[in-house]
């Protein structure tokens, strides 16, 4: 025994500087990933898919064929009140609805059929009655995120408000000039003739989390893979005998039995991999059958978690077998505190700064929420989400794979093999 009191090591000032380096670098990065992705999404907004749908049939007025709708589409395309924030996507109805039901549109602007009669009928000589209002109607899509969707009818509010405005001043001024004179009644209404209406344009079911479940589905996926990893890696290497095992007060041994540290990495892949099968359908057991999560094609569900889970893991245990203890760290940053923000999920990535938007063309997250919002939301489309989530776990799976066994390869070839726990030399004390 030395003799040294341990709180002794208190006084080392590596120590401090070790633990304050890698602490006070984790906390930045949290916060420039977290904090700095929100901070402002209307300032970094850049092209947000928002449909423009004109279904107006026009009216015959003066003798000539007038279509209201029109002029409002065209008028709002060309505004650069948006400057390049919206990307106002010009289509029919049908179009408009099925690109709704893949997550492609956050939200649309749709002129009704009966526009420019309903607007026309207001300059009429009547007297009696109130004449009814046209619509302008307001689509949002919860189900492709909802700060996404709150942004989205918001710019759309705007728009049909400023065309509602627009089209008064043109039919006041043709009113004013007109033979007969407006009843008071009709150049109210014509001062603003158009109704705003707000309606869902992709309902979701009510258990659906207001289109969030989606996103904390495959939250619990990855987490369930990376938490999984550092457990896995621990008892193969108690399992192996480098390591000892602490469970209470009781430290456990085992025999050595020496691996290299690919075999190492195999062994743990291949039970992540059969473990996988047990978590992905507890999670889906949990959040269906016991929290009551609305769901549909569950085969299907069941196999894209259990992938979901096997390749995070299988990704985690590479990342803490080429890096060793800080591979925790890695692991956290990659599957946490990068991918969070860039999911595509709370925020939009048409809202995120262009860093961010670069981390979410591969960050896992991103692509699992996208399939899983595929397969509970928009029916399990391929071009919803689903076809980008299976193609970009095969990618990460390769990637970890070539990766994780080439660089442990390497350290194997190098005679870099791991010493086991008890067999390190001892220190003998130089002679005097």
């Amino acid at each position: 025994m030395s003799g040294i009191h341990p709180f002794r090591v208190l006084r080392a000032k590596p120590l401090w500087i070790a633990n304050g380096v890698i602490t006070g670098v984790l906390a930045l990065l949290f916060t420039v990933f977290y904090v700095g992705a929100n901070i402002d999404p209307v300032d970094h907004m850049k092209n947000l898919p928002v449909g423009l749908v004109n279904a107006d049939k026009g009216a015959a007025v003066g003798g000539k064929q007038v279509n209201l709708g029109a002029g409002i589409t065209e008028s709002i395309k060309r505004s650069t009140a948006s400057g390049d924030k919206i990307d106002w996507k010009v289509m029919d109805e049908k179009e408009m609805k099925k690109e709704l039901g893949k997550g492609k549109l956050y939200g649309a602007l749709v002129v009704p059929a009966d526009f420019t009669s309903a607007t026309t009928a207001l300059t009429g000589t009547a007297t009696t009655g109130t004449p009814a209002r046209p619509t302008l109607t307001v689509l949002t899509n919860q189900s492709a995120g909802s700060v996404g969707s709150s942004l989205a009818r918001t710019a759309t509010t705007q728009a049909a408000e400023g065309a509602s405005l627009q089209v008064g001043k043109e039919l006041t001024s043709q009113g004013e000039t007109g033979e007969a004179k407006l009843p008071a009644a009709a150049r109210v209404l014509l001062a603003d003739p158009a109704a705003v209406t707000v309606e869902d344009g992709h309902p979701l079911d009510s258990h659906s989390g207001l289109g969030l479940t989606a996103f904390y589905y495959a939250l619990v996926l990855v987490v369930c893979g990376m938490l999984s990893a550092n457990v896995i890696s621990g008892q193969v290497d108690h399992a192996l005998g480098y390591t000892h095992n602490d469970m209470g007060p009781l430290r456990l041994h085992r025999p050595l039995v020496r691996a290299t540290r690919v075999q190492t990495l195999a062994i743990a892949a291949t039970l992540m991999a059969g473990l996988s099968l047990l978590m992905g359908s507890l999670v889906m057991a949990g959040a269906v059958g016991l929290m009551g999560m609305h769901a549909a094609h569950l085969p299907l569900l069941w196999l894209y978690s259990v992938c979901a889970i096997a390749v995070s893991g299988i990704g985690a245990l590479t990342l803490l077998a080429v890096f060793g203890t800080p591979g925790m760290l890695v692991v956290t940053l990659v599957f946490i505190g990068m991918a969070v923000p860039t999911a595509n999920a709370t925020t939009p990535l048409q809202a995120l700064p262009g860093f961010y938007r670069f981390l979410a063309e591969f960050e896992p997250l991103r692509q699992i929420t996208g399939g899983i919002r595929s397969i509970l939301y928009y029916d399990a489309q391929a071009d919803a989400g689903l076809t980008r989530g299976w193609v970009m776990m095969a990618v990460g799976l390769a990637a970890a794979a070539l990766f994780g066994f080439g660089v442990t390869g390497w350290y194997d070839r190098k005679g870099l093999h791991r010493i086991p726990a008890g067999t390190e030399p001892e220190q003998t004390a130089a002679p005097v």
